[in-house]
């Protein structure tokens, strides 16, 4: 008797932590339908590079595995399928909606001889609602992530993502609380909200409530020992949740700011919506209702028509808002959003050495920030028996080992490269 052989289908994962929770609730639902003999890539589409990683992936992961079911979904396969579809190592190309759909996966099972729809993209802006019920969460044995919203309704110049993700759209706040209730009960000691466009969440939902009341119903109705929330827009953030930052211990005070940019000529011809001194504000008003806050932040480097002077304005912001953890993103160039068209790009060694010296200066405020933490008592969350994060996400070094996934009580007793060191 011949037995078949199975390959459980395999995943790869590119870009945004959003992208990593799609792909847990993608091998649900492919391990319930039967696919197997599969290679899946959840491709990224922030930047012209990440597609081009994305296309190298693919070619490598075809080299690997010449006789599986190559499907490529993810935002570069809903912007641009076509061009996926038409690469010889590609056999389906599926786009962010369909992915979430068990119905796309039964069609990818045990029948699948070739018969399906190759490219299967449908209109990302007709979709109204999000799949944030899929799966309770992800992450590691200490941290679970849970979407809370998908899409973004802002079309910032230089950002592709809506067209990768539609409009912004809210999982309801009861599905939210169920699924941290569980998470609770499984061991989960801190929970990370993510989506897209955070501060959008509840525009879309009955009485419109803000990301503030999200924050407030779960602390209020879970024993979540720890509740974080990703990147946000500052310019929207609501009375309710500055009060849950000043009055809710159990919200961790570290929040990562999308600003993108400290001029605001720049900032206008980026169409964001704040200007340089709206940020400011924000970070002595969150500093001022939560002393131990800490932000990090999105800054772009070289931004069509960027001057000197200009960057020198987000170089200055970095110590204006006190910014700690810096993502510096070396502008380039993305066909397909409006500032690929805008004149006077900025020389690329330029762009490189402006984002070095952004990098240099984030270097700096995190140095200062734990040498501040020196003599400081922490309650650590575990990630592996030697390291944890502080609830500014700090690492520590633990030099004896500690149980993962638990809140430890230390004190810091200094610092080597960017870690806190435990006491003992």
């Amino acid at each position: 008797m011949n037995i078949p052989n199975i390959k459980p289908p395999k995943f790869t994962t590119l870009g945004c932590r959003l992208n990593a929770y799609e792909t847990e609730a993608m091998k649900d639902l492919a391990a319930k339908a039967g696919v197997d003999n599969a290679v899946v890539i959840n491709t990224c589409a922030v930047t012209q590079e990440a597609v081009r990683k994305a296309r190298q992936e693919i070619r490598r992961l075809r080299r690997e595995n010449p006789d599986a079911k190559l499907i490529v979904t993810g935002c570069a396969a809903q912007i641009d399928p076509d061009s996926f579809a038409a690469m010889e190592e590609v056999d389906t190309v599926i786009g962010n909606t369909e992915k979430m759909s068990p119905e796309t996966w039964n069609g990818l099972g045990p029948n699948f001889i070739g018969e399906t729809e190759s490219v299967q993209v449908n209109d990302i802006m007709s979709v109204t609602e999000t799949a944030g019920h899929l799966i309770d969460g992800f992450g590691t044995r200490s941290r679970a992530y849970v979407q809370v919203q998908n899409g973004c309704d802002h079309r910032c110049t230089f950002c592709i993502i809506p067209y990768g993700r539609g409009n912004s759209r809210s999982v309801p706040a009861g599905v939210v609380v169920d699924q941290i209730k569980r998470l609770v009960q499984q061991g989960y000691n801190e929970v990370v909200l993510t989506g897209v466009d955070l501060t959008s969440w509840g525009a879309d939902l009955p009485g419109e409530p803000r990301l503030g009341d999200l924050v407030m119903r779960i602390l209020r109705l879970t024993d979540v020992p720890r509740l974080r929330i990703s990147s946000i827009d500052s310019i929207e953030a609501d009375e309710n949740l500055m009060t849950a930052i000043a009055t809710e211990p159990r919200l961790m005070p570290h929040l990562h700011l999308s600003l993108q940019h400290g001029d605001d000529l720049i900032l206008k011809r980026m169409k964001r919506r704040h200007l340089r001194d709206d940020a400011i504000q924000f970070c002595e008003e969150a500093r001022r209702l939560r002393p131990d806050m800490t932000f990090g932040a999105d800054i772009i480097a070289g931004f069509p028509t960027e001057t000197e002077a200009h960057f020198e304005n987000s170089l200055k912001l970095v110590e204006d808002c006190d910014l700690t953890w810096l993502h510096v993103f070396p502008y380039s160039v993305r066909e397909g959003t409006p500032a690929a068209k805008i004149p006077n790009k900025v020389d690329g060694k330029v762009i490189k050495a402006r984002a070095a010296r952004l990098r240099a200066a984030g270097e700096a405020q995190v140095q200062r920030h734990l040498a501040a933490q020196q003599g400081a008592t922490h309650q650590v969350l575990m990630e592996s028996p030697e390291m944890g994060r502080t609830e500014q996400f700090t690492e520590v070094h633990f030099a004896s080992p500690q149980k993962v996934g638990q809140i430890v009580s230390t004190t810091i007793s200094g610092s080597k490269g960017n870690q806190l060191l435990a006491q003992g």
